[in-house]
């Protein structure tokens, strides 16, 4: 008879073997096809850097951006500004910090989110908003900028919109889906 426990060990186990499988699995596969297997690993690394090189210029931009954004309180001055609007549509005005600040910075919102966390509980119905509003949304100016810059990729108005309309959705359904099914 299988188990729960049982089920948990295979998928430990599973877990545990698949980066090892699977970079077996690429080598062999490179010796099979007759491909010098670490030359390509050299030429991707050389692309990496390169590639990496070519978006430090915009992280950089970013990382200072973000980091002013937060040093100077302008978050809790949006935050205390849409208060009022936000308690009339019963939005739970203790996560909009974790709102504003999650399509800008990974970083950022992971500290905010710890802070609810230390301050509400991890199973309290806050907690749980936060931890799905982190797990449904993405750190949207980011991701934009490396993926756009390293391909060169000029005109994103259009890719920006979409994607915080995307994370609208991801916030406004985890707020939803958790009043719905969290009853503490």
């Amino acid at each position: 008879m299988i188990t729960g426990g049982k089920i948990v060990k295979f998928i430990e186990f599973f877990s545990n073997l698949a980066m090892p499988l699977m970079i077996v699995s690429i080598v062999l596969y490179g010796v099979i096809e007759r491909k010098k297997v670490f030359d390509i690993f050299l030429d991707g690394a050389k692309e990496g850097i390169g590639v990496v090189i070519s978006i430090f210029p915009t992280l950089v931009g970013l990382f200072v951006a973000i980091g002013a954004l937060r040093s100077s309180g302008i978050i809790d001055l949006i935050v205390n500004f849409l208060t009022p609007f936000f308690n009339i549509v019963n939005f739970p005005t203790e996560i909009l910090p974790l709102a504003l600040i999650r399509p800008i910075s990974g970083s950022s919102s992971i500290a905010v989110a710890t802070d609810i966390m230390k301050n509400f509980g991890v199973d309290s119905r806050i907690g749980l908003m936060a931890s799905t509003i982190m797990g449904s949304t993405e750190t949207t100016v980011y991701t934009i900028a490396v993926y756009t810059s390293s391909v060169g990729i000029k005109k994103t108005r259009f890719v920006l919109c979409a994607a915080l309309i995307a994370d609208f959705v991801g916030i406004v359904t985890s707020i939803i889906v958790c009043k719905l099914i969290v009853t503490v």
